[in-house]
């Protein structure tokens, strides 16, 4: 049956026979054997998923796309893109590394060097790292603190600018100024008489003397560095792990420069007050040698009390057996129920105490504030000799308010039940008078001459105060800047020159101008009798009259009221 079902195919001539286009086969195998080329001289596999290692570089310093990377000088992979970090002026370099460059770890370190001059720009240096620490995995990246770019020929030509060398043959020209200058006898004074007279040239060959002991006890304390033989290299992978922390930390790297560099700045605030401290430590050197060498001496004896004192540790086991009671009974001491509960009742005293103390805090700035006010406005003020023509005493002014004191001291020597007071002899024929004073009289005077004016001025207002800054920053006050103001009595409010209330004093000028018969006969008719002295006397506040001149001498008081 089968061979009469294929006797029964109709049977076609070759001629008449259809198949594949051979235009379309040939296209086909053309595409094929040009898919084979390019994977035969392609290196990577894009089929394949490479392993990619990113770097941040202070600057990408010529890389481009496409680069090798290098590990011992052979290419292992190449750079697929170049991009600027986000936030930053750092580089972000993305590299293919192929599989016989891995594997890398995290110590890994990239650098950045030129190729040799047929093959010009740059390619990427990979150094894995060690075996011990951890592998990096694709996508991971290298720290800008484990990368490196070359020195460009541009950037030591501009290190080395006209600027910079004159500072450097100027740095070269006083060290040498230094080294060859002969010293002062101030300079000398304060050097070992070993030294004096020599150039700091001639000291430092001087000091060559000294050499072979100091070698000595370098070469002691190079041999305890050393140790055991394996202490040096204990500390230098302990500092290696300490690095390596510290270079993930980059921000808090940042922070810390950043807080030393305001540690410098204030330490800058502050550089009067660390010269005066660095110019007393020859001072204190000198008492720490003489300390030392007292030390040493008391060496020996200490030594020998150290002999003297083993008996005693020998009996120290017997003492403490016998002290096993006491300790006992100062472990109940110590029980809850004595010290320890009356430790707990005072711990809320001890918060108040530390609360107490950050309070303190803004007092010692205002006290600082204070002091600094007092060291440069008002002791300098009080420094200032006021010059007052012919009439100046050529010393301080706070000096001359002490004198005052003690003039009116002495000549207040005189007292009664109401304390001290002060009794004035006057003479001439200028009359001076005042306004009713604290004391509710007037006061009256006599001058050879009439009054020319006062000095200084009596000023019509309190000077203005400047409540927005610290008293140590504003200006000191010119005291020599006084002016000669009108005579008392002249020019001026009646009864508020002197500040005693508001009733009218006489012109001093016009009482002297007046006929000296007028003058007596209204003293006469003006004189009160002991009687109405009496009774004035008893209606009079107990003030002082110091304390009244006093107030007078206020040139800060209210001048509406009561001085």
């Amino acid at each position: 049956m089968a061979r009469s079902a294929k006797s029964d195919r109709p049977r076609v001539l070759r001629k008449d026979r259809t198949g594949a286009n051979p235009v379309t086969v040939g296209i086909l195998a053309l595409v094929v054997i040009l898919i084979a080329c390019w994977f035969a001289f392609r290196k990577d596999n894009p089929l394949s998923s490479p392993f990619k290692l990113q770097a941040v570089f202070q600057t990408s310093n010529g890389v481009r796309q496409n680069m090798p990377v290098r590990i011992a000088g052979v290419d292992v992979g190449k750079v697929k893109s170049v991009e600027a970090q986000e936030g930053t002026q750092a580089t972000v370099i993305v590299m293919e590394v192929d599989p016989r460059g891995l594997p890398i770890h995290k110590d890994a370190e990239l650098k950045i060097r030129p190729r040799i001059f047929l093959e010009g720009n740059y390619f990427i240096e990979l150094k894995p790292g060690t075996p011990s620490q951890p592998t990096l995995e694709t996508g991971d990246t290298v720290p800008v603190t484990q990368t490196a770019t070359p020195v460009q020929l541009d950037q030591v030509l501009t290190s080395l600018q006209q600027s910079t060398r004159e500072d450097l043959q100027g740095l070269l020209q006083g060290f040498g100024d230094g080294l060859t200058r002969e010293p002062t006898e101030a300079e000398d004074a304060t050097q070992a008489a070993s030294v004096r007279g020599k150039t700091a040239a001639q000291a430092l060959n001087k000091s060559l003397d000294d050499a072979p002991g100091a070698s000595r006890g370098t070469a002691v304390v190079n041999s305890a560095i050393v140790g055991n033989g394996n202490d040096v290299s204990a500390t230098i992978k302990a500092l290696d792990g300490i690095s390596r922390s510290l270079s993930g930390e980059t921000a808090a790297l940042q922070d810390v420069v950043v807080n030393f560099n305001r540690t410098a700045a204030a330490f800058a605030d502050e550089s009067s007050a660390l010269s005066e401290a660095i110019s007393e430590l020859p001072g204190t050197l000198k008492t720490a040698n003489s300390t030392l060498t007292a030390l040493n001496e008391a060496f020996p004896p200490t030594r020998a009390f150290a002999k003297e004192i083993l008996p005693g540790v020998e009996e120290t086991q017997a003492t403490i057996d016998a002290a096993r009671p006491w300790l006992a009974q100062t472990t109940a001491l110590l029980s809850p129920d004595e010290l320890q509960g009356l430790t707990s009742i005072l711990a809320p005293t001890t918060e108040d105490l530390a609360e107490a103390g950050n309070g303190t805090l803004g007092l010692l700035q205002q006290q600082n504030l204070l002091a600094q006010c007092a060291t440069k406005v008002l002791l300098p003020t009080g420094d200032v000799v006021i010059e007052d023509g012919p009439r100046t005493s050529g010393v301080e002014n706070y000096k001359e308010f002490f004198y005052a004191l003690v003039g009116f001291n002495g000549e207040s020597q005189n007292s009664d039940g109401n304390g001290q007071w002060l009794r004035a002899t006057v003479g001439g024929n200028s009359k001076v008078e005042t306004g009713v004073t604290p004391l509710g009289v007037k006061l009256y005077g006599n001058a050879l001459l009439p009054p020319q004016g006062t000095r200084p001025a009596m000023p019509t207002k309190l000077p203005t105060q400047n409540f927005d800054a610290n008293c140590k920053d504003q200006a000191r006050p010119d005291l020599n800047s006084a002016v000669t103001g009108s005579p008392d009595g002249q020019n001026t409010k009646p009864g508020k020159f002197l500040g005693f209330g508001d009733t009218a004093s006489a012109s001093a000028s016009s009482t002297s101008s007046a006929p000296r018969e007028s003058r007596a006969q209204a003293a006469k008719t003006k004189s009160p009798d002991k009687a109405q002295v009496a009774a004035s006397r008893s209606e009079q506040p107990t003030t002082s009259v110091a304390g009244g001149l006093l107030g007078v001498l206020n040139p800060l008081r209210d001048t509406e009221g009561t001085p």
